[in-house]
């Protein structure tokens, strides 16, 4: 079975502006990421990135946005010789419609698990919002909280971890 961090996107991965990230500008890493995600492969992690993007279902942006977007990150990290083994999200608006893949609620993580047969007893959800650690602890998840654009390297220091 696989270790795996999942990772909120905006905030945790790309810088969060106070606004929905969905145009090309949007993309700025955020501080010590590139370092970070080394740190978590020599941990023996895989790395998956989970996001909210309700943009979507209020017609702010498009999926084709998200896409470019996740497309986009990817290969940054490509480029540095990092593998993110998935980029998923929920489309959904709490405004326009309920659903179980929206955080807090887990039903993305538990498609990861499935689908890549990953051990929720070694594996880690680092958001930087309440429903990030919401839904990692309803997936079986340790969980991380972190402020939203900080470093994520001084977190990668727990003992557990």
């Amino acid at each position: 079975m696989k270790k795996v961090i999942f990772l909120d996107r905006d905030g945790v991965v790309i810088k969060e502006r106070g606004e929905y990230n969905y145009l090309p500008d949007h993309i700025i890493m955020v501080e010590g990421i590139v370092e970070a995600f080394h740190k978590i492969i020599r941990k023996g992690f895989e790395i998956i990135i989970i996001s909210n993007q309700g943009g979507i279902a209020l017609g702010k942006y498009k999926a084709r946005d998200v896409k470019y977007i996740n497309d986009s990150i990817k290969q940054f990290f490509k480029s540095y010789g990092i593998k993110i083994l998935d980029i998923v999200y929920c489309p959904h608006h709490p405004d326009t419609s309920r659903c179980i893949c929206r955080k807090p609620d887990s039903l993305l993580i538990e498609k990861m698990m499935h689908i890549y047969n990953i051990d929720p007893k070694v594996s880690w959800f680092i958001g930087d919002q309440e429903r990030d650690v919401e839904a990692g602890q309803k997936a079986g998840l340790k969980t991380v909280l972190i402020k939203p654009n900080d470093d994520l390297n001084p977190y990668l220091n727990l003992p557990e971890l």
